[in-house]
């Protein structure tokens, strides 16, 4: 597993690689779909394989822990036999799943002990827990256990829980380094800078993040609260310091915009949510803003849906959409996720186009205003 640096944006930090895995290259920037418990929402994988193009997806470690548990994983080869997905694979830590229970979960030197959303029954995660489920899952890529501080902390907790993810961070590192891949194939560990809002703190971590001599790097606890500036800002501090030559990952983010601005920061990985869990509220993504299918001004549209402003070969009209939608159709699910995922990777492939090309901020410039708006 390597990764490639192919070309860099003689105006901003935007950069275009090759990230190669056992499971196939991975161009960057790249935006990886998200599927929490083995699946990405109401998208088959061939869909995924051929009509959105997705070179990796993601699996939640804390979902998978839970259901549909590691003897079932072990027994099938792990999640790429399981869910039959042969191009790469990246598994978060179940740090955020951690943070996101905050009623439900006790934090200690130790690790976390939370209670299963399930059936209520109690479990605790410690960093080597979570490097040997990671290594039962099989993904190419994994991260590191680390905490998720709110982004409205304080400058002290925002420090403490940072040290905490460090001390976590060696105990991963050591247990990932005394333990083998299960299932033939190399595995990475990807390390993530925390901090919060607060420069100097993502500075130090950064630079403890960066003394690991990873295969790549993440930044957490971003798009958790904090303004937009904020983060942009968190971006720029942290991509002074982590390696050139290595991919750094923005996790959790976020809009088209979002995407654009971190890449212009020098961010080369991206997952979110949004794009399905939005495809399935009725919200689709354009080069032109965002379209509220619901609303009655699609009820007559007999234009087809497009992506770049081309009719993709799906060839369903606005119309049909919105009557899908509002008619609680399973299918008007499958096809705004699809049209949502497809947007998003061919946002990427064409933001990649433009670095090679050498134009890439005024591409981003004249793209960004744009996006923002509704349709």
């Amino acid at each position: 597993m390597n990764f490639q640096l192919i070309a860099t944006d003689n105006k901003s930090n935007a950069r275009a690689g090759l990230l190669r895995t056992d499971h196939g290259d991975i161009p960057t920037p790249i935006f990886m779909p998200v599927g929490t418990g083995g699946s990405v929402k109401a998208v088959h994988q061939h869909e995924l394989k051929e009509n959105v193009d997705a070179k990796i997806i993601l699996g939640n470690t804390y979902h998978l822990y839970l259901r549909p548990g590691l003897e079932v994983l072990r027994a099938a080869g792990g999640l790429h036999q399981f869910n039959g997905w042969d191009r790469p694979l990246l598994t978060d830590s179940g740090g955020f799943q951690v943070f996101s229970l905050a009623d439900s979960r006790k934090i200690t030197e130790e690790g976390c002990k939370f209670q299963s959303h399930i059936d209520g029954s109690y479990h605790l995660f410690t960093p080597e827990r979570v490097m040997d489920i990671q290594r039962v899952i099989g993904a190419d890529i994994i991260m590191a256990f680390d905490e998720c501080a709110p982004g409205d902390s304080d400058y002290r907790y925002a420090k403490k829980s940072m040290e905490l993810t460090h001390r976590w961070l060696d105990r991963c590192v050591k247990r990932f380094r005394e333990t083998e891949p299960l299932y033939g194939y190399q595995q990475a560990l990807f390390p993530i800078v925390q901090g919060c809002k607060y420069a100097d703190l993502r500075r130090q971590s950064a630079e403890y993040i960066a003394s690991q001599d990873a295969l790549g790097y993440a930044i957490g606890g971003l798009a958790v609260g904090e303004p937009t500036e904020i983060m942009y800002e968190m971006i720029e501090v942290v991509s002074a310091v982590l390696p050139k030559d290595h991919p750094r990952y923005l996790m959790g983010v976020g809009t088209p915009a979002n995407l654009l601005e971190s890449i212009e920061r020098g961010v080369d990985m991206f997952d979110c949510v949004m794009p399905t869990r939005n495809g399935r509220n009725g919200m689709l993504f354009t080069i032109n803003g965002t379209i509220n299918i619901k609303n009655k001004k699609w009820e007559s549209c007999f234009d087809p849906i497009t992506i770049d402003g081309e009719p993709t070969e799906d060839g369903y009209t606005y119309a049909y959409l919105h009557h899908l939608i509002r008619s609680e159709e399973l299918l008007g699910l499958q096809i705004a996720s699809i049209h949502n995922l497809k947007f998003y990777l061919w946002l990427v492939r064409t933001a990649r186009q433009h670095i090679i090309e050498g134009d890439y901020t005024s591409w981003k410039n004249s793209v960004v205003p744009r996006l923002s708006q509704r349709v």
